[in-house]
């Protein structure tokens, strides 16, 4: 009975020392309002991408005219492909420094994916549907999150990723589109709350007409 017990007390213990630690962050926008779909990251030595997340295939699809997701964030290096799901044509280019890129009138899904190798906001559009705009945020980590409508988002961490990082936090709404903002932070050994308060001014949110007769079929 005593082995027994030994054992089951080491793999507790185990499991206290490997289970991962949450960090939860809120944002708010300068008013001091929760601020939903704001992407956070961590950035430091001990928050790069893993090669199993650099490698893994991220998809930004086109569906009812619109990008799915609005909002897609991924590790330096990663491969990008571009469904449509509509039974219409859709146009996607970028014009971002990070990168810009076409893909002319097509369905389904293009043959070849995209690397984004860049760090930084890459802006979506398509060339047929003006209202159309979605985002990439290629970060130089492998720790990320958006924030839901509380402002709120969580990322499991691991003991071994205790120590002091870079806070990033970035809305569409930023007047200056392609920076992010940034704190540094210390990351502790048990569950651990931030409250991050945005400095940049929010631009308005414009809603743009629908056309649901655009002739590319």
């Amino acid at each position: 009975m005593i082995p027994n017990r030994l054992s089951l007390l080491f793999s507790l213990a185990l499991c206290f020392v490997t289970q991962s630690h949450a960090f939860e962050v809120l944002i708010k926008d300068n008013a001091g309002n929760p601020l939903g779909n704001a992407v956070v990251w961590l950035e430091g030595d001990l928050y790069k991408p893993k090669a199993e997340q650099v490698s893994e295939m991220f998809s930004m699809g086109q569906k009812d005219r619109a990008f799915t997701p609005h909002i897609l964030v991924v590790p330096t290096g990663a491969k990008i492909e571009f469904p449509n799901f509509d039974s219409i044509l859709h146009h996607v280019y970028s014009f971002s420094k990070p990168k810009p890129f076409e893909l002319k009138l097509y369905k389904e899904t293009p043959k070849s994916e995209i690397v984004f190798e860049n760090n930084g906001v890459i802006e979506l559009g398509c060339n047929i549907h003006d209202w159309m705009l979605g985002y990439i945020l290629v970060v130089d980590s492998g720790f990320y999150a958006i924030t839901d409508a509380q402002g709120i988002a969580n990322i499991a961490l691991s003991p071994s990723q205790i120590g002091s990082a870079q806070l990033h936090v970035w809305h569409e709404r930023f007047e200056k589109l392609e920076d992010s903002e940034q704190v540094k932070i210390h990351l502790s050994s048990h569950t651990q709350n931030e409250t991050y308060k945005v400095k940049q001014s929010l631009m308005e949110v414009f809603d743009f007409e629908v056309d649901e007769s655009d002739g590319y079929e």
